[in-house]
């Protein structure tokens, strides 16, 4: 099936591995045009080489801190033509209400909840401007599944879920697309920093956290590119009545 986006301009923030990258990667090869933005210049360009080599498509790269809203800004005016933006930058810490302090609150939400919002506000009017677009919000499952030892991560994503339908149900006045992918835990490296920190909880011993993950559906982690291929076909003007919902790719665990 061809999803329709040879020569899109998508921006993906994040992109230098994970679940990011991945999603540059996929749309690279349905013959977009990749703009990768992290805060590690040698990191971003080795993922773009890579991206080049394998799919013979154009990617830029942008190094950029999107905790900084002054960055976010420049960003933005860097790139008036973006056609998708994919907001996924932002690792937000595990532990409970007690163990976490409120800067450490504070620079998690600063990077995700407040880069999303931030950065989808700036899209949002930049498409506006030019007669549509899409944007993905990767949030994350703990914010339909909260759970006490992951409490600044779900109360971020929680609002994250419920900014992306606000935004969502009102932007295709201006055929603007806005919605969310929900992925469960998924093979990187954020999703074993905190399960190493359960890990360390809950067996004094944070090398243990594969046994920490429980009961996975498929019995396994999701992969960074099974998110992406659902990222990047939501994204196809094939799928153009979809705004303003949040799709959970969990494997069914959240009613284990």
């Amino acid at each position: 099936m061809d999803l329709n986006l040879s020569g899109k301009r998508v921006l993906v923030t994040g992109g230098s591995k994970g679940i990011g990258l991945a999603c540059a990667e996929a749309f690279a090869a349905e013959g977009a045009l990749p703009v990768l933005v992290a805060r590690d210049a040698a990191a971003l360009e080795t993922a773009a080489a890579g991206i080049r080599a394998r799919h013979g498509v154009a990617v830029e790269t942008m190094a950029a801190d999107l905790a900084d809203g002054a960055a976010r800004e420049r960003l933005a005016a860097a790139l008036p033509d973006i056609d998708v933006l994919v907001n996924n930058a932002g690792a937000i810490p595990g532990g409970s209400v007690l163990d976490l302090g409120m800067a450490e609150w504070e620079a998690a939400w600063q990077l995700k909840v407040f880069g999303y919002i931030h950065m989808t506000k700036l899209f949002v009017e930049a498409m506006r401007e030019r007669g549509g677009g899409t944007i993905v919000n990767v949030i994350g499952m703990m914010g339909m599944t909260p759970r006490w030892d992951y409490a600044c991560g779900s109360a971020g994503n929680a609002a994250l879920i419920a900014f992306t339908q606000a935004v969502g149900a009102r932007s295709t006045d201006w055929n603007v697309r806005v919605f969310g992918v929900n992925p469960s835990a998924t093979r990187t490296d954020r999703v074993a920093a905190v399960y190493r920190k359960r890990a360390k909880t809950r067996f004094d011993d944070e090398e243990r956290w594969t046994e920490a993950l429980g009961d996975l559906p498929f019995g396994r982690l999701a992969e960074p590119s099974e998110i992406a291929s659902l990222v990047t076909l939501l994204s196809s003007p094939r799928v153009a009545y979809l705004s303003g919902s949040v799709v959970d790719m969990d494997g069914g665990g959240r009613f284990r």
